[in-house]
């Protein structure tokens, strides 16, 4: 198994396109074609983490914190950190794979699984994207209709939640007459032709538009096939901000707080008292989350918990929502839980190797207790 087999798995469940557009996120370090010895799963790379990775024979490296984020104007070993870093990567022949704002945004990924992490029922998206897919129209004769939309839906249209390979069609005719340096594949030039055809309508998400259009363009039987493309301002059912779902039996505060406390493994919290003493519906969202506050407010969440709380929006939320600060690594670590799940369904039928989680911490953020 090379490197890119384990990409595309990781890329077909958390695309690039749906991060953060100013996010540096993908291939970090090291080549596609690598043969893979065995993956390690870790939050952000640092030395410490690269030499268990040596230790334990992995060349494939997953971090979920891109270990170049910022534009690299000079390599210089001697005094750059990250440089020396990055060096030690290339000289032991290790790949290195950053997934980071798309895994934020993606289903089952950082918030989803730290609410799987406090048992919620029911999870969504606290505030789900909008505006990145379109509606694809396309006219086909019938008998390349089943063709043609094999190749969509292969280049990932008509996806809609839990459902691939969702379309609408309707039989209808199409006109045309060729000109005298037209090559039509029915009909004859100059003649005016009515075709049975079928108007095949689906949706796409922005990132996979080009493939969809290509897969058209190259299956369709016609020398110019007719399509249009129409922006959308849906919300994306599989990609968003936070996740929001249920408690089994309801908390008091208090009891809320020891809840988060036991489950995220933290000795301390930061928050403030919230507009209701009993807790049943909770948000979260994993690292840096303050900016979806008021939605989780609006979805009528009796909790909010996430990272990196700034004093004022403490104060703004004080009476209306219990908002808890558990830690930005303490909110994100989990989500190499359900990486390695999915990597481990794939990589288990197909030959099979090790995969492994940092066994330590990377989390520079220490507690002082007397």
């Amino acid at each position: 198994m090379i490197a890119s087999d384990i990409i595309k798995q990781l890329e077909d469940w958390a695309p690039p396109g749906a991060a953060w557009e100013r996010d540096n996120v993908g291939l970090q370090v090291g080549s596609r074609e690598l043969k893979v010895s065995g993956v390690f799963l870790c939050l952000e790379l640092n030395e410490k983490v690269l030499q268990q990775a040596i230790q334990k024979k992995c060349n494939f490296i997953f971090t979920h914190h891109p270990l170049i984020f910022n534009p690299l104007k000079k390599i210089d070993t001697s005094k750059d950190k990250k440089a020396a870093l990055i060096e030690k990567v290339i000289k032991n022949n290790i790949t290195v794979y950053s997934a980071h704002t798309n895994l934020d945004f993606t289903k089952d990924g950082v918030s989803f699984e730290l609410a799987k992490t406090l048992k919620l029922k029911n999870i969504d998206f606290v505030e789900p994207q909008n505006s990145n897919q379109y509606k694809v129209v396309v006219f086909v004769p019938e008998n390349s209709l089943e063709k043609l939309s094999s190749e969509v839906f292969s280049a990932g249209g008509g996806v809609i939640g839990e459902y691939d390979s969702c379309s609408f069609r309707l039989n209808g005719y199409g006109t045309f007459r060729g000109s005298t340096k037209a090559n039509p594949s029915i009909g004859k030039k100059l003649k005016f032709e009515k075709v049975s055809e079928v108007r095949l309508e689906f949706i796409v998400d922005s990132w996979n538009l080009n493939k969809v259009i290509n897969a058209i363009i190259k299956t369709h039987p016609y020398e110019e096939p007719a399509f249009d493309i129409y922006p959308l301002k849906n919300k994306n059912v599989n990609y968003g901000a936070g996740a929001i779902g249920e408690l089994v039996s309801e908390l008091n505060e208090h009891e809320f707080l020891e809840y988060v406390k036991k489950f995220l493994k933290v000795d301390a919290l930061k928050y403030c008292k919230g507009k209701k003493n009993k807790i049943k519906k909770v948000a979260v969202c994993g690292g840096s989350g303050s900016e979806l506050i008021e939605s989780a407010i609006g979805k009528g969440a009796d909790a909010f918990v996430t990272a990196d709380i700034k004093y004022h929006a403490f104060q703004d939320a004080e009476n209306k929502i219990l908002l808890i600060d558990a830690g930005h690594y303490e909110t994100e670590i989990f989500s190499l839980n359900a990486v390695y799940t999915k990597l481990k369904s794939f990589i288990s039928t197909n030959g099979g190797m090790k995969i492994l989680k940092y066994t330590d911490t990377t989390n520079p953020v220490k507690f002082y207790k007397h």
